[in-house]
C-alpha cells in the first residue's frame, strides 16, 4: 500500500462534524499554544511488556515482550486503522540498545524504519531521529526514547530484531484517517528540533501577540496569602516566572564532566538574547584542581580569564562567573565559545555551563550546557569540541550551605502555594517547588514547559491558560517562615478563542494542576488524577520519599502506571517500573540525574538533606501522548511491585479539563442473555458458549468475574440504539483474551468502516474491555445503528461477552 500524502495545512485533526483529535504530526510540537483544545475523538493506548499475571517480571527476562514472532523479530506492537506512534521507550543492558538488533517499523503498509536501535538513539540517522527527539542510555540515564510522532491511515507495526525485553509503545486511535498524512522520514523538521533543544530556556509556544507582562514584587508573612496579579479576559497566561531571592539550591549533586590538559583546549556555541546588553556564563568546575588557569574567547576574540586559587578539598562544587561585554554580544542570537588551558596543577575542568542574557535589567538563562559522557545529545547540539582531554567521569559533590538557610529554602518551596484562579474557579493549588519541578528542594530543573535555574531561584512555567473573564496568581505562604523580596511575573495575551471555547460544551479545557500528598497505603495504587468530565491529561511531577531502612530502599520505583480511561474495565497503559514511565532505567542509572525536554529526573538526596532514607522527585510531560478523557480518568501508580513498598508521595497532576462528561453510554448487549440477544436482533455464525470466571488487569474491577462468553468463526450481527446528536461513537467488547490476536472487518449499516485488530493476550487475567471507534460519518445523525462483526480469515475465533455503545456529544 502506498503512502498518501497529504498538505501540512490539511491536517485539521478531524474530519467535518467529528470529535477533535489534537494535533497530529510535527503539529504536535507546533502548536503547543493549543494545548486546552479537548481531544474527545482520540484514545491514547499503549504496548508494554509488563507482567501479565500481575508480577514484577516485565521484561527481565523477556517473557511478555514480544505480541508475536515474525521473520523480521519480536513484534511489539501492532494495530489496524488510522492513528499516531507517539512514543517509544526501551531498557535493557543498563541502557544499551546493542543487543536489540534492528528496530523496524511499518506505516500504512511500507517501511519507514529499519535500522539499528542504537544508531537510532544515538542520533546517527540525522534529522528528525536526532537528539532531543530520540536519546541513549546517556542521555535518559538508563533508557532509549523515539519521540518522533508517526501518523499513519491505515495501520503500523513496530518489529525489534531480537527480544528488547523492556520497553513502551504508546500510541492514539483515531476513528478515520482524514487529515491525517502517512510520516515522512524524509521531512527532517528543523524547525520542531530547534525548538525542542530550547527546552528550559525559551517558551516552546509560538509567539502570542499584543502580549503584556505584569509583575509585581511584594513580602508574603508565613500564614499569609498574597495577590499577585488580576487579569481581565478574554486572554490566555502564556508565561508565568517567581523569583524568590531566599531560595538555596541544594547541597548534593551528582555531575559528570571533563578535562583537558596542557595545550588543550574545548569550545562550544551558546545561545543568547539578541537584545541582550551583556552575557554571563556559570562555569561549574571541580576546584579540588587548584591554579586552574583558561583564556576565555568568544568567536575568536580574548573575552576573559576561568582563575581558580588554591585546591579546594575533594568532594567541593564551585561556580564561577564570567560577564562577557556588550560589546562581543548586542545583536547575537549564538556565540561560540572558547577555553583554552593556560596552567594548572593538574588540568582545567569543567562540567557544566548556564548561560544568562541581560535583557531590560534582567538576567534570563538563555542556554545551558551540561556536559561530560553523561549528556552526548547536549554537547553535540552545542557543537562541543575538546582537545587533549585527560579525564572524564561524574562526581558527587557538595555546596556549601548554611543549614538554617538550606531548611527554609526547602519549607518555602513545599510550604507554600500557588494558586491561580480562573473565572471564579481556583484550579491550580499546588506547592511551589513540585508545580515548577522538583518537590524535594531547589534542583535546577528543565523540560519543555518549566524550568528552575536555581542561580538566583527564578521558577518559570510556559503552560497555556486560557480564561473567559478573569483570573488571580496568588501565594499562600504556610511555610513557617516568611518569604522576602517575592517577584511574579505573568504574561498574557487577549484570546478571543477562549470566551466561547471555555463555555459549558467548548472545545477548550481549564488548566489544571491538581496535587495531593500523603504516606502510601498497602495494596492500593497511588492516585495521580482522578477526575470526572472531560479533558486531557499531560504529566506529572512526582516526589517520592521512601521509608525503606534497610535493603532495597528505591523499591518504591518498582511501581507500573496504570491508566483507565471513561470507565473501560482495562486499562489503556500499564506500565513496567516508576522510572520507566519517567523514561528513564534501572532507577535512574542508580541515581543519574538527566534532563529532556519530556521528562527528567531532577532530584535525588539520600541519608540527608531533608531524606532520612532515600528520596527521589521526577517529571514528565506528555505531548502526542497526552491521555484524552470524555467522561472520566484515573491515572495512578503502584508504590513497589505490588503496592507494599512503604513511601511518602506527592504528586502534581497538569491538565486540562472542563466538568461536564460527553461520553455516556446508550446501548447495552449480554451476548449470554437469550433475551439481550432477541432485543438487539442478535445473531452469530460458528458460535460456541462457554462460562468464564476470571480477572480483569490491574484494579478497576477487583476479583472474579463471571460471565457467560461467546466466541464466533463466522459473522456476527446486532442492533444498537444511541442518540443522534452525537460526533462519533464507540464500541466497547468485553471477550476472553486467552489466544491473542483476535482480528475482524466492522461495517456499520452496511458500510466498511475498519478492521477490529487485538493482539493481547492473557491466559491469567483473561478479560479484557477493548474499544472501537465509530465515526461519526456513520454514527452522527442515526437513532440506531445495525453493526457487523466478520473474523479475518485464519484469525483465532472472535470472542465477546458483552458489548456496549457509548457515544460522544
Amino acid at each position: 500500500m502506498g503512502v498518501v500524502v497529504v498538505p501540512a495545512g490539511a491536517q485539521d485533526a478531524q474530519a467535518p462534524g467529528a470529535a477533535s483529535v489534537g494535533p497530529i504530526g510535527w503539529d504536535v510540537y507546533r502548536s503547543l499554544d493549543a494545548m486546552a483544545r479537548l481531544r474527545p475523538g482520540a484514545q491514547t493506548k499503549q504496548f508494554s511488556s509488563f507482567d501479565r499475571t500481575g508480577g514484577n517480571e516485565d521484561g527481565f527476562n523477556g517473557v511478555y515482550s514480544c505480541l508475536r514472532i515474525t521473520a523480521a523479530g519480536c513484534v511489539i506492537a501492532e494495530k489496524t486503522g488510522a492513528g499516531e506512534i507517539e512514543s517509544m521507550w526501551f531498557t535493557r543492558d543498563y541502557g544499551a540498545m546493542v543487543d536489540n538488533g534492528r528496530l523496524k517499523v511499518e506505516l500504512d503498509g511500507r517501511t519507514v524504519l529499519n535500522r539499528s536501535l542504537q544508531d537510532i538513539v544515538d542520533g546517527r540517522l540525522g534529522a528528525p531521529f536526532v537528539w532531543p527527539l530520540v536519546g541513549n542510555g546517556a542521555d535518559t540515564s538508563g533508557g532509549s526514547v523515539i519521540k518522533v510522532p508517526m501518523p499513519y491511515r491505515h495501520s503500523m507495526r513496530v518489529t525489534v530484531q531480537h527480544n528488547p525485553l523492556f520497553y513502551h509503545v504508546t500510541y492514539r486511535e483515531f476513528p478515520g484517517s482524514a487529515g491525517v498524512a502517512t510520516f515522512d522520514p524524509a521531512d527532517r523538521a528543523l524547525d520542531v528540533v530547534d525548538r525542542l533543544r530550547g527546552f528550559g530556556v525559551r517558551d516552546p509556544k509560538p509567539s502570542a501577540r499584543r502580549a503584556e507582562t505584569l509583575s509585581r514584587t511584594a513580602d508574603v508573612s508565613d500564614g499569609a496569602s498574597v495577590r499577585f496579579a488580576a487579569l481581565r479576559g478574554p486572554a490566555a497566561i502564556s508565561r508565568l516566572r517567581i523569583t524568590l531571592p531566599q531560595l538555596v539550591s541544594e547541597p548534593r549533586v551528582r555531575d559528570d564532566g571533563r578535562a583537558f590538559g596542557p595545550g588543550g583546549h574545548s569550545s562550544f556555541r551558546i545561545a543568547i538574547d539578541p537584545d541582550n546588553t551583556g552575557v554571563r556564563i556559570t562555569r561549574r568546575s571541580d576546584p579540588s584542581i587548584g591554579h586552574q588557569i583558561a583564556d576565555v574567547t568568544v568567536d575568536g576574540k580574548p573575552a576573559g580569564r576561568w582563575t581558580t586559587g588554591n585546591p579546594l578539598p575533594h568532594g567541593t562544587w564551585t561556580d564561577q562567573v564570567l560577564e562577557l561585554p556588550a560589546s562581543l554580544t548586542a545583536g547575537r542570537s549564538h556565540l561560540r565559545i572558547g577555553t583554552a588551558f593556560v596552567s594548572s596543577d593538574v588540568d582545567v575542568n569543567e562540567f557544566r555551563y548556564d548561560v544568562h542574557s541581560l535583557v531590560e535589567g534582567q538576567w534570563l538563562r538563555t542556554d545551558v550546557l551540561d556536559l561530560g559522557p553523561d549528556h552526548p545529545g547536549e554537547e553535540n547540539a552545542h557543537d562541543y569540541r575538546l582537545s587533549l582531554q585527560t579525564w572524564n567521569g561524574h562526581q558527587i559533590y557538595r555546596y556549601q550551605r548554611d543549614p538554617a538557610e538550606l531548611a527554609a529554602s526547602q519549607a518555602v518551596l513545599s510550604g507554600t502555594r500557588l494558586a491561580i484562579t480562573f473565572d471564579g474557579k481556583t484550579t491550580v493549588d499546588s506547592p511551589l517547588g513540585e508545580f515548577f519541578g522538583s518537590g524535594l528542594g531547589l534542583f535546577d530543573s528543565r523540560t519543555m514547559l518549566s524550568s528552575i535555574d536555581v542561580g538566583g531561584g527564578v521558577l518559570t512555567a510556559w503552560w497555556p491558560m486560557p480564561y473567559r473573564r478573569s483570573a488571580t496568581v496568588e501565594l499562600r505562604n504556610a511555610s513557617g517562615h516568611p518569604i522576602t523580596g517575592a517577584r511574579v511575573e505573568v504574561t498574557s495575551a487577549p484570546d478571543p478563542r477562549a470566551t466561547a471555547g471555555l463555555r459549558p460544551g467548548g472545545e477548550l479545557g481549564y488548566f489544571s494542576a491538581t496535587s495531593h500528598q500523603g504516606p502510601t497505603r498497602a495494596g492500593v495504587d497511588w492516585p495521580i488524577l482522578t477526575t470526572a468530565g472531560r479533558g486531557v491529561f499531560y504529566g506529572e511531577t512526582q516526589t517520592m520519599t521512601g521509608r525503606i531502612p534497610s535493603g532495597n530502599q528505591r523499591n518504591y520505583l518498582e511501581g507500573d502506571e496504570r491508566v483507565y480511561v471513561d470507565g473501560i474495565a482495562s486499562p489503556q497503559w500499564h506500565g513496567t517500573g516508576t522510572e520507566d514511565f519517567f523514561e528513564s532505567g534501572w532507577y535512574f542509572r542508580d541515581g543519574t540525574n538527566f534532563a529532556m525536554p519530556l521528562t527528567g529526573n531532577p532530584a535525588y538526596k539520600v541519608d540527608g538533606d531533608g531524606c532520612r532514607y532515600d528520596c527521589t522527585g521526577a517529571i514528565r510531560v506528555l505531548a502526542g501522548d497526552a491521555v484524552p478523557f470524555s467522561s472520566a480518568l484515573t491515572f495512578a501508580i503502584e508504590h513497589g511491585p505490588a503496592d507494599d513498598a512503604p513511601a511518602d508521595y506527592s504528586t502534581t497532576a497538569y491538565w486540562y479539563g472542563q466538568p461536564d462528561q460527553v461520553m455516556r453510554q446508550t446501548d447495552l448487549i449480554d451476548t449470554g442473555d437469550d433475551t439481550s440477544r432477541v432485543t438487539h436482533a442478535y445473531t452469530a455464525s460458528g458460535e460456541t458458549r462457554e462460562t468464564l470466571t476470571s480477572t480483569f488487569e490491574g484494579t478497576q474491577i477487583e476479583g472474579p468475574v463471571s460471565r457467560v462468553g461467546t466466541a464466533s468463526t463466522g459473522s456476527v450481527h446486532f442492533t444498537m440504539t444511541l442518540d443522534p446528536h452525537n460526533v462519533g461513537a464507540r464500541l466497547l467488547r468485553t471477550g476472553d483474551q486467552n489466544v491473542g490476536y483476535q482480528q475482524a472487518t466492522v461495517l456499520v449499516d452496511g458500510k466498511q468502516v475498519g478492521t477490529w485488530t487485538q493482539p493481547l493476550q492473557n491466559s491469567t487475567h483473561r478479560w479484557l474491555e477493548d474499544s472501537f471507534a465509530v465515526p461519526a460519518s456513520v454514527a452522527s445523525g442515526q437513532s440506531t445503528i445495525d453493526i457487523r462483526i466478520v473474523p479475518a480469515g485464519g484469525a483465532p475465533a472472535w470472542s465477546a461477552a458483552q458489548y456496549r455503545l457509548e457515544v460522544l456529544s
